[in-house]
């Protein structure tokens, strides 16, 4: 079983290794050593169990880890890091890049494994794991599984975000990595998890049967992932995506189309960018005109809300445009100037508000923009943010744009 190989052994010896690490480094500009550094502390600090995760400090200002949180996101933001590593990878050549994608794709394989199903959990922690209790009592809402002969929790109540997030850094990942047993294995994943998918009607289904969620009614999603599955493993997908392409993809549009008509669950523009990322880049037959107004619809929507990954994401989809890339290269740099933990933010009276009390009239700059997981799902008009001070965010939110603006073109 894969899972067993993730060691508390491993997770010391990286532990170990963040007391030589400067997360930042001087300068505002976006660089490659700022990106190297956040992904040197996310494998120290962000991986207590193989998949992303967020570590609780004593203090604010405490470096003692006495916890971790936002364990119910970790597939999708696993996807991410696995994005961000896979393009740092192709810029760099750097074997430490490769580990960390092989780490990524051996954190996902896990999110399987522990099931016994091919379904896809949203975590696993080990039952020996001091963190363990606190995890689970956090998750208990989606359901918490045990893998006793492993010993293993896992969380279930699996959500599509959880896999459009890791179809997008598997679909990434295939192209941008050219290591013929990293190719192997990703094909292999989609597999796998198509499989489950399509063997319960587009629903993920638990173990005792119920169903967490459909992707019944999303022919974007579905396209999307099949799109993956059949670039990685045309023999078994092509026939099924050729189909699902000419009886569904009118069904592209709507959903889109009612998402932006408010900027309720921001999120899902997030999860709409990354699946169409993948369906439109991989798609070269007269069905991409379709892709591409839906696409159009959502970045009308999106492109003066300062997102720095959406403009990435457009300069892939779109072209080069100069004032845009400028842009995104400015929000890089102030994304620096940002506090990692989750400081509390209230910037009511400081810029106008419209509609409500907590809501600016133009986005807020990105330093003064509530701290969260991954800025760029966040809506950008916010001007209160809860926090602690005690929970460090990963900075996937910086790394995933900086390396695919390095790979695009954008940032240089």
């Amino acid at each position: 079983m894969r899972l067993v190989n993730m060691t508390a052994k491993r997770f010391a010896i990286t532990v170990v290794l963040f007391c030589s690490i400067t997360i930042f480094v001087g300068s505002a500009r976006a660089s490659e050593a700022d990106a190297i550094a956040i992904s040197q502390n996310i494998r120290a600090r962000h991986m207590p169990f193989g998949t992303i995760m967020d570590p609780i400090f004593a203090t604010p200002d405490s470096e003692q880890i006495v916890g971790y949180t936002h364990c119910g996101d970790s597939a999708i933001w696993t996807g991410h890091y696995l994005a961000a590593e896979s393009f740092r990878y192709n810029v760099t050549r750097s074997p430490e890049a490769l580990d960390n994608v092989r780490i990524a794709l051996g954190g996902i394989e896990s999110l399987l494994d522990v099931t016994g199903t091919n379904l896809l959990s949203r975590c696993l922690i080990r039952m020996s794991s001091p963190y363990a209790q606190a995890i689970i009592n956090e998750e208990a809402s989606h359901g918490v599984y045990q893998n006793i002969q492993f010993g293993w929790y896992w969380i279930g109540g699996t959500s599509r975000d959880q896999y459009s997030g890791v179809f997008f850094g598997l679909g990434v990942a295939y192209d941008f990595v050219d290591d013929p047993q990293v190719r192997a294995r990703i094909a292999s994943l989609t597999t796998l998890l198509l499989d489950f998918l399509r063997g319960h009607n587009w629903s993920v289904t638990m173990p005792n049967g119920s169903i967490s969620t459909t992707f019944v009614g999303r022919a974007d999603q579905q396209l999307s992932l099949l799109q993956v599955g059949r670039h990685v493993n045309p023999a078994r997908f092509s026939t099924t995506y050729d189909l699902y392409r000419l009886f569904f993809s009118p069904l592209v549009i709507a959903p889109i189309s009612l998402e932006v008509l408010d900027n309720n669950s921001y999120f899902k523009f997030n999860l709409d960018s990354i699946n169409l990322f993948n369906l439109i880049r991989l798609e070269s037959s007269s069905f991409n005109g379709i892709y591409r107004q839906a696409y159009e619809i959502l970045r009308r929507h999106t492109d003066d809300q300062k997102n720095a990954f959406f403009n990435v994401i457009d300069r892939v989809l779109s072209g080069h445009n100069d004032a845009r890339d400028a842009d995104t290269r400015e929000m890089l740099e102030e994304w620096l100037l940002r506090p990692r933990r989750d400081v509390p933010v209230d910037l009511r009276g400081v810029y106008p508000s419209c509609g409500s009390t907590d809501m600016a009239c133009v986005p807020v700059p990105i330093v003064d923009r509530p701290r969260t997981d991954f800025l760029w799902q966040r809506n950008p008009f916010l001007l209160v943010g809860q926090g602690s001070g005690t929970i460090e965010r990963a900075g996937i939110d910086y790394i995933l744009p900086y390396w695919m603006g390095r790979y695009y073109g954008t940032i240089y």
